[in-house]
């Protein structure tokens, strides 16, 4: 399989398994409604498992703008492949988002609740605070990153081909984004990935949904910045102690 439709495919299916529990639990009549945030972040980690089990093979399984730039500034990848990349990432997500909305429209056309249909797009704070939501992404990807790089043991390297999440085995990483989402993610959603929230949120912005209300916008920066942030700043501290 080409690198960059793995990255696609692979953030496809992290977007259509981990925003389809979200739908499933705060979704009116939905078989899983109200199931609650264990069910949520366990979901969210099996999503991550599967979705590196595909593409770790081909492209390393990144599946994350994070991953891609603390690679690329640790000398573990090609920044000439990064924006390739990316893009792969961001198509993919969009992909997995509308896959959710046709999965669900039946349930996204009996929500009421504008706040409850945008929630399966993307994600929003708990209690608005743009300095304290985006040292929120800030942390939790640089736990993400920082974590990753030692799970790793310092196997990244130029010779080691395909270099991402993939390299790591799947069952490690699933367990850290578990973890994250159960300690970390009651702010802010724990986006701890910028496509994981741009892609939906394009979608979202873009589909004839019934009874929409608005995307948010304005607090869209956040879950892009912080980890753009929080992965730079764990690269550079894994860097300064290696």
């Amino acid at each position: 399989m080409n690198i960059y439709v793995a990255e696609f495919i692979g953030t496809a299916l992290m977007i259509l398994l981990g925003n389809g529990v979200v739908a499933n639990a705060v979704l009116k009549e939905t078989k899983g409604h109200n199931s609650g945030w264990i069910v949520i972040t366990t979901a969210w980690a099996l999503a991550v498992f599967v979705a590196v089990i595909v593409a770790g093979p081909h492209s390393g399984a990144h599946l994350n703008p994070a991953v891609t730039l603390a690679l690329s500034i640790t000398g573990a990848f090609e920044w000439a492949k990064a924006p390739y990349y990316i893009l792969s990432q961001l198509g993919g997500a969009m992909t997995g988002a509308l896959l959710v909305w046709l999965f669900y429209k039946d349930h996204f056309d009996a929500t009421e609740d504008k706040g409850l249909k945008a929630a399966p797009f993307a994600t929003g704070p708990a209690i608005p605070n743009k300095l304290s939501n985006l040292f929120s992404e800030i942390t939790g990807t640089f736990v993400l990153i920082f974590v990753i790089f030692y799970i790793a043991g310092g196997e990244f390297g130029a010779e080691k081909t395909p270099i991402g999440l993939g390299s790591l085995g799947a069952l490690p990483v699933a367990f850290l984004v578990w973890v994250i989402g159960l300690s970390l993610g009651g702010t802010t959603g724990y986006a701890i990935n910028p496509v994981r929230d741009l892609g939906p949120r394009i979608v979202h912005a873009l589909i004839p949904m019934k009874g929409k209300g608005n995307s948010n916008w304005g607090y869209a920066w956040i879950p892009i910045v912080g980890p753009i942030i929080g992965a730079t700043l764990a690269a550079l501290l894994y860097l300064f102690l290696k």
